[in-house]
């Protein structure tokens, strides 16, 4: 029995099931504000591409994967991501000696980086 997990918690690669238990892909990343707390959805690499599927959508998050309300017939109609490169905030965006890090360790200046595809 799988154990339920939070949002924070999906990974890479989970597998994302239909509605009837079919696999609709896996997860490529989670969309979220975390300053908000606020989970808005995922980007799931599908058959048909990188689509977006809506936090109201999704079921239960487990340690199993992730289950949807979404019907298989519905899979292919799911919209891409909007917006274009995924940006992630620089875990060590303060360590270092040099001016950025010095910039960001006093202002507090967010760094962002462009993830990998």
């Amino acid at each position: 029995m799988a154990d339920p997990i939070a949002y924070t918690a999906i990974e890479k690669g989970a597998v994302v099931t239909t509605t009837g238990g079919e696999r609709l892909g896996t997860v490529e990343h989670v969309l979220q504000d975390a300053s908000l707390d606020l989970f808005d959805g995922l980007a799931v690499r599908t058959a048909n591409g990188l689509r977006f599927v809506d936090a109201r959508s999704i079921t239960s998050i487990t340690t199993d994967g992730v289950a949807t309300s979404i019907d298989q017939t519905e899979v292919a109609g799911l919209p891409a991501p909007d917006g274009t490169a995924v940006l992630d905030a620089d875990p060590e965006q303060y360590e270092g000696e040099g001016l950025t890090a010095w910039w960001g360790r006093t202002f507090r200046r967010s760094h962002w980086l462009r993830e990998k595809d």
